[in-house]
């Protein structure tokens, strides 16, 4: 495997597989080093309904595999290993994994977030079945259900009424008496006749027979524990971007990397960022994918002036 490369793509969700087709198109030969548990958060989800194309829904990792086959045929080579330290400091850039170290004259990162999660019995069996981090993505597939919604910031309450506009009822569980969220969301979801709010509660566990049937609850005040049934149940409490990798040498806002406004371009010239390790505010596949069209049109033309000074 060559060790010296035009353009690296760390990461391969929607945004890292879209850079590597517009890249591979190029005739730049990309290297994607697509990380040990590859594909992105596409991964954890059953049915996607939203991506344009697919007019009757795709599974999530079918999309992303055959994402990973479209880059593979116009020349994109992978490595499935994760980065363990990258030196943006000289040029070519310095990318090790494991056991192998590469050099580039270009890198786009587009290693994602991570939604976090409760860590509660059931959670993780069930994601996908009734447990899930995104309304926008599943909601749909609520329609008159009743749902919970776990959190109180504003992302947790945008869920709780996007989430009105399919399900029966929505009721909010916030470990707290008051929400963090905006005034306008807290108004916005206090007033909507469809949400109700459990407060000074925490979800001990979720359960259902290979989908969500309800879940416990515990009050952190009293002690006192309880049932509620739900057809499903979102966890709403903020996303952890997938970038302590390069904290020192790129500029970081709250994790997530900052790219110039007019594109994707880093800190550092010639180091390029899309998808949700940037995007905290749409943070979808068809936005991420837009982004790693961006990046990989971004690095060409950065290597073109490169080539041409």
């Amino acid at each position: 495997m060559e060790k010296t490369r035009d353009v690296v793509i760390i990461g391969s969700g929607p945004a890292g597989l879209t850079a590597a087709v517009y890249a591979a198109r190029a005739n730049l030969q990309p290297l994607m080093i697509e990380g040990v548990e590859a594909g992105g958060q596409l991964m954890l989800t059953t049915e996607v309904e939203n991506y344009p194309g697919f007019i009757d829904g795709i599974m999530g990792p079918e999309l992303m595999e055959r994402m990973r086959k479209q880059a593979g045929r116009f020349g994109t080579e992978f490595l499935t290993d994760n980065v363990t330290s990258v030196d943006f400091s000289t040029s070519p850039f310095e990318v090790k994994t494991s056991d192998q170290s590469f050099t580039a004259h270009s890198v786009i990162i587009s290693t994602g977030a991570s939604a976090r999660m409760l860590g509660v019995p059931g959670e993780k069996e069930l994601l996908g079945h009734g447990v899930s981090t995104c309304a926008t993505c599943d909601g749909f597939f609520f329609r008159d259900q009743e749902l919970l919604v776990v959190g109180g910031g504003d992302s947790a309450l945008e869920e709780a009424i996007f989430l009105t506009k399919f399900a029966s009822k929505v009721t909010v569980v916030h470990r707290r008496d008051t929400l963090r969220a905006s005034k306008i969301m807290q108004d916005r979801a206090l007033n909507n006749p469809k949400i109700d709010f459990i407060w000074d509660s925490v979800l001990t566990e979720i359960f259902g027979n290979g989908k969500v049937a309800g879940a416990r609850l515990k009050n952190v005040r009293t002690g006192d524990e309880s049932e509620i049934a739900a057809g499903g149940v979102f966890v709403a409490i903020g996303h952890t971007p997938n970038s302590s990798l390069f904290e020192g040498q790129l500029e970081l806002s709250g994790g997530y990397i900052v790219t110039k406004r007019e594109g994707t371009e880093t800190s550092v010239p010639g180091v390029f960022a899309a998808g949700d390790v940037v995007d905290f505010r749409y943070r979808q596949a068809i936005t991420a994918a837009g982004m790693g069209c961006m990046a990989a049109i971004d690095a060409e033309r950065y290597l073109e002036a490169q080539h041409d000074g």
